[in-house]
């Protein structure tokens, strides 16, 4: 069964729509990979902060299937989808890889971009799988991880871990 990655987000009644979307992951695909959840500042737009985490799943389903049960979460926890996209929402997750798929795959794109461009994804990921290498290059998530602060620069405050009990 592949190990597929996902990305966790939520600004807006943050901590319920995490643990919600938790469990609700749980319900759809058993046990998880979590790492913790962290605050960061919202990316492209003025906003409340973002509460992210990184959630590992194990499924013999594909893309298009796991992406509707995603898209059902989001739903279900209040996820309006507009024009923006970066904007406030309830709940945000992302199919960030798919097993060791590098190139696209029944229409998606994998590792998808955003591992590569942001502290809350690539912290979160390099967290819970540091030696696991990254589809499609031969770099692990913590190596990526020390790239992407290297690049963005020295005393940022990247992520901040909060007590969130899931």
């Amino acid at each position: 069964m592949p190990l597929c990655w996902l990305s966790i987000g939520s600004n807006q009644d943050r901590e319920r729509s995490i643990r919600g979307a938790v469990a609700d992951l749980r319900t759809a695909f058993g046990n998880l990979i979590l790492s913790r959840v962290y605050e960061s500042a919202a990316e492209g737009f003025s906003g409340e902060p973002f509460l992210n985490l990184v959630a590992g799943i194990r499924t013999e389903l594909g893309v298009a299937a796991i992406e509707r049960i995603l898209r059902g979460i989001e739903d279900a926890h209040g996820r309006r989808r507009g024009p923006e996209k970066f904007a406030p929402r309830t709940l945000d997750i992302d199919l960030l890889t798919y097993g060791d798929t590098a190139g696209t795959l029944e229409g998606r794109a994998f590792p998808r971009e955003e591992i590569f461009r942001y502290a809350f994804v690539l912290g979160p990921l390099a967290e819970v799988a540091p030696d696991e290498r990254c589809p499609g290059t031969e770099r692990t998530f913590r190596e990526l991880w020390q790239e992407l602060r290297r690049e963005l620069g020295p005393g940022r405050q990247w992520l901040t871990a909060i007590p969130l009990e899931l």
